[in-house]
């Protein structure tokens, strides 16, 4: 009797199949969020490049904004829930430490009995995902993964805190991924830099509030300069790491499609890769906010929404934030959102 163990049949690449988003449906203007921190429409414009921000009404959460967008893009790739194997959600504002969030998501549409878990990488959290799917679909353990990237922010902010509330929004986007005959799906760069963990961090643990010690609820603070030295331009030297690594030259990418953290990170970024003059660059930020691990795939539904891309572009895409952590990659756009 044989003892070998058998192993999954390894494949020779993935493919993102199709994305889906969802937005906060409220629309908020600098101006409704101006007076609490002594500010101004034109300072946070200047500053940020944020002209509205996205909040979700009070029944959205993480889990049904994930739930949303995974299934538009089960929608536009024309399969059923029942296609799916794995489920991943990159979040940091699901409220229960279990179960997990994309478990229930993975109900939701249909899609049990999928693998299913969360990842808590803040805002590389999508980017993260997608190295997992390829991975999983390269190495023959997975054949249709969703990743999604899902917040819902509005329930963290302090209304005078001017370091990062001003600048947050509700929201989830989903990509859906399958085997490819060629790789879709470049190497992934990713890391970590937790000696610079407090640049963005909790106020306070959750155990202040069972303690009696803070009974105020935790929201979001971050050092700006500090993260905007470390984004806009530790962050483009990975950037080029990706480029190599997928093989490629700063003039083969066709789309910039950076974590939608701050306009002058994004264009700083641009600029220190040295990519075409005519690659379409992501801006979803100034009219959705920054949405932390929805921002990449938000800012990729938005390009085919307006039709700066059509399918066949090869996209860097890279996440930064919290941790401090970052990963990114190189993947071909689909033919549809």
């Amino acid at each position: 009797m044989s003892r070998q163990l058998s192993i999954a049949q390894a494949r020779a690449g993935s493919q993102v199949l199709a994305f889906g988003a969802v937005r906060g449906e409220r629309i908020v203007p600098n101006d409704d969020i101006v007076e609490p921190i002594d500010s101004s429409d034109e300072w946070i414009r200047r500053r940020t490049g944020i002209v509205t921000r996205r909040y979700g009404t009070a029944a959205d959460t993480a889990v049904s904004l994930a739930t949303a967008a995974a299934t538009d893009a089960l929608s536009k790739a024309d399969l059923q829930g029942s296609d799916v194997d794995t489920v991943i959600v990159s979040t940091v504002t699901h409220f229960e430490q279990t179960p997990a969030a994309a478990a229930i998501v993975a109900d939701a549409i249909g899609a049990t009995p999928a693998a299913a878990f969360d990842i808590s990488a803040a805002c590389a959290g999508y980017c993260y995902g997608i190295a997992m799917a390829d991975s999983l679909i390269r190495s023959g353990e997975a054949t249709h993964v969703l990743v999604i990237g899902a917040e819902k922010f509005s329930d963290f902010i302090d209304p005078t805190d001017r370091s990062i509330s001003f600048i947050l929004g509700d929201g989830a986007g989903a990509a859906l991924l399958g085997p490819a005959d060629s790789p879709g799906v470049s190497r992934t760069v990713w890391g970590s830099d937790g000696g610079q963990a407090q640049a963005i961090r909790q106020t306070h643990s959750w155990l202040t509030i069972r303690d009696g010690s803070d009974m105020s609820w935790p929201t979001l603070r971050q050092e700006g300069p500090t993260v905007f030295k470390w984004a806009a331009f530790s962050m483009a030297e990975v950037a080029k790491e990706i480029v190599t690594a997928a093989g490629l030259a700063p003039e083969d990418i066709d789309v910039l499609i950076p974590h939608q953290a701050n306009i002058r990170i994004i264009d700083q970024m641009a600029k220190s890769v040295g990519l075409r003059d005519d690659v379409v660059i992501a801006r979803d930020i100034v009219d959705t906010g920054n949405t932390s691990a929805a921002s990449i795939p938000l800012a990729t539904e938005r390009l085919y929404r307006d039709g700066e891309v059509r399918g066949g572009e090869l996209a860097l895409q890279i996440g930064f934030g919290a941790g401090l952590v970052y990963a990114g990659q190189v993947v071909r756009l689909p033919h549809r959102a």
